[in-house]
């Protein structure tokens, strides 16, 4: 996602969102969706740092376990450089375990 994004000029990050959010909203039947998230992600990026890490923690609540990441999170972007990455990889990671606990090839 890091690289992709670096090499699309941000792009890759817009579509990111607007994706990550989109599944999130259909497996679960709640949070914002792909097209709030992608309007949060142009307009007021800040946002979205808080609020994926949120619904993916919710998804992990839902099934009854504790939630790895929340919008604590997202403070993690403060830390310059560094937080950004920390972020991404803990967000991704933590989703990427989830979808895989749930069907989706590893």
């Amino acid at each position: 996602m890091i690289i992709f994004s670096i090499i699309t000029l941000g792009i890759y990050a817009l579509y990111w969102q607007y994706a990550s959010f989109k599944e999130l909203k259909n497996y679960s039947g709640t949070g914002i969706g792909g097209g709030l998230g992608l309007f949060f992600a142009i307009l007021i990026g800040i946002v979205n740092v808080f609020l994926l890490p949120s619904e993916i923690g919710s998804l992990y609540a839902r099934d009854g376990g504790d939630r790895p990441v929340t919008g604590l999170t997202g403070f993690w972007v403060l830390i310059p450089i560094v937080g950004g990455i920390i972020w991404v990889v803990k967000v991704q990671g933590w989703l990427n375990k989830f979808w895989v606990a749930h069907g989706a090839p590893a």
